[in-house]
């Protein structure tokens, strides 16, 4: 999907067939990632490339999502604006940007800091002031701000990590790539009610692995 440069409406009017080609029919989804441009979180390199739907690369060995799988983990996390949402793996921060404008608020961490200084930077030119970005181990999740609405984890697990799942609040809902093979993964909605979890299986993704620990940046 090439956008012409030189014609931004032409070029955002692709963007969003592309998405809603690709299931994203939530309008309040579709209208979140029409405000929040993809451009500023790319740079280098690939950065011509930002309104394409697919995966690029980013600092600290990591990528940034394509687009129409941002939009579905957004949208099958069913947010009603009043939640409190943890994003384990901040990455560029385009993501924790979509939530930004569908959740009362955001927290995301990383484990690499350089990203999440990055980010921060871009929030802040965005003006984005519900979120708080940190530097820390998601596959423990934020204990000291649980519990929370809603959970979205953008690197795969070989199970739904259980401290995860205790600081999910009863009703609040899950979504995470599961599976270590870099071929055979799944992206699962998890909700939890009184008596346990009950776990949707969405469709096949492919993420970088949650790797517990911090990065070699933050040594």
């Amino acid at each position: 999907m090439t956008m012409p440069e030189d014609d931004p409406a032409e070029r955002k009017m692709q963007f969003l067939f592309a998405l809603r080609s690709k299931g994203i029919t939530e309008s309040r989804v579709l209208d979140a990632m029409e405000r929040i441009d993809r451009g500023p979180f790319i740079r280098g390199y690939f950065a011509d490339r930002a309104y394409e739907d697919m995966p690029l690369p980013i600092a600290c060995g990591q990528t940034i999502s394509q687009p129409s799988i941002v939009g579905l983990m957004t949208q099958a996390l069913k947010l009603s604006g009043r939640d409190k949402v943890l994003e384990v793996g901040t990455g560029s921060g385009y993501q924790a940007a979509i939530l930004s404008l569908l959740a009362r608020r955001v927290y995301t961490v990383d484990r690499h800091r350089r990203l999440v200084q990055e980010a921060t930077e871009i929030f802040r030119a965005l003006d984005l002031t519900n979120i708080t970005a940190l530097t820390a181990d998601g596959s423990f999740g934020l204990p000291e701000q649980a519990p929370f609405d809603r959970i979205l984890v953008t690197a795969a697990a070989e199970d739904p990590p259980g401290p995860l799942l205790a600081q999910l609040k009863i009703g609040g809902i899950m979504v995470v790539p599961v599976g270590q093979s870099d071929t055979v993964q799944r992206l699962i909605r998890v909700t939890r009610h009184e008596g346990g979890f009950d776990y949707d299986e969405l469709r096949p993704v492919r993420f970088v692995p949650l790797i517990e620990g911090l990065g070699r940046d933050t040594a």
